[in-house]
């Protein structure tokens, strides 16, 4: 049983600036393994957090630090919890994830299915 649904889109030069802007941005979005990838990657990554939130409902309080966007060994990405976002996905009783990013030209953008 599906039990939410989450996409979102980032426009990769768009978000390059708010970065430099705002240098401590990185820490508060991304997790120590994430923030050695690119721009580009980080874009991706970000739309996949979004898109994790709004398939969760985006409740409040949820913690950026708490999602770490990985990559298997088939190059499949897959989503990583602990703190705020697994407690929200437990209350929503989600047992799998489905996760696909994308980048085309200037965008980057991922799509979430939570299943029970």
């Amino acid at each position: 049983m599906i039990v939410g649904i989450g996409v979102d889109v980032v426009e990769v030069s768009r978000f390059r600036k708010q970065l430099e802007r705002t240098p401590g941005l990185v820490d508060r979005l991304f997790t120590p393994a994430e923030r050695v990838l690119n721009t580009r990657s980080l874009a991706a990554r970000f739309a996949a957090k979004e898109a994790i939130a709004k398939a969760l409902g985006a409740p409040a309080g949820m913690n950026w630090q708490d999602c770490t966007i990985c990559i298997d060994d088939g190059g499949d990405p897959y989503p990583e919890f602990t703190g705020t976002v697994a407690a929200a996905s437990e209350a929503k009783g989600v047992k799998f994830w489905h996760l696909s990013m994308s980048h085309d030209g200037d965008l980057a953008t991922a799509m979430v299915v939570a299943e029970r």
